[in-house]
């Protein structure tokens, strides 16, 4: 699978549901993880922010709500998009859970089908990239279906590790990711890389986008990674 394939975090105490979406989720080409309640889903974001979070409500110890609440309370995993499962179907319910933060509501019992369109729906709006769309940051272009980049009127040559860097950039300008974030979304999980590596093809792609002239767009946060913008 893609070292660049979306991942997706379901969270389900129910392990007969847990299954049947984790299955449909990778026929359609994702990384799925799975979590059973609220705490262990928590501790996966903490250890790798996923693309994608399916949530359902009624969890013991902490609630999806309460899942819900807190991710969207943190600037690192407020841009995740959270599609609530619940049996809740009253209105108040519904308004409850948009209101804390969820990005979509599904009642059960669901269509597996309408929920794998709403997964695609989401992803199509925080990773465009995936979808074959175009990004743009200041002066970069980069195509995705074409696999061209071009600053200004220029085109630049860039390696498919340099490219996949960028395209993760692009995604969410402005996020700092770190070295092990870069390696699991570019490398993959199943990969061994040194995450000196990464420092070798940042070098890389700063010297692709600076090959005729202009500021370097990417941020070296000590510490902690690096942003582009």
């Amino acid at each position: 699978m893609p070292a660049d394939t979306p991942s997706v975090l379901v969270v389900e105490d129910e392990p007969a549901q847990r299954e049947v979406l984790a299955y449909n989720l990778e026929a359609e080409g994702f990384r799925v993880s799975m979590a059973e309640n609220g705490e262990e889903a928590l501790l996966l974001v903490a250890e790798e922010t996923p693309d994608l979070i399916v949530l359902d409500w009624m969890l013991p110890n902490v609630s999806g709500i309460e899942v819900c609440r807190r991710l969207k309370s943190r600037t690192e995993t407020r841009g995740v998009p959270i599609i609530m499962l619940s049996a809740r179907s009253e209105e108040g319910d519904r308004v409850r859970g948009l209101e804390i933060g969820a990005d979509d509501y599904v009642i059960k019992p669901y269509s597996v089908n309408e929920l794998m369109a709403r997964v695609r729906t989401q992803l199509r709006r925080t990773r465009p990239a995936t979808q074959g769309e175009t990004l743009e940051f200041e002066d970069i272009r980069l195509d995705a279906e074409s696999h061209r980049v071009y600053r200004g009127e220029h085109t630049l040559k860039l390696g498919p590790t340099e490219f996949r860097l960028l395209s993760t950039f692009m995604e969410k300008p402005g996020r700092v990711w770190s070295r092990e974030q870069l390696l699991d979304r570019v490398w993959g999980r199943d990969i061994y890389v040194d995450t000196r590596t990464v420092d070798v093809h940042i070098g890389r792609l700063r010297k692709a986008l600076g090959q005729h002239g202009g500021e370097d767009p990417i941020r070296t946060v000590r510490g902690a990674g690096y942003a582009l913008g």
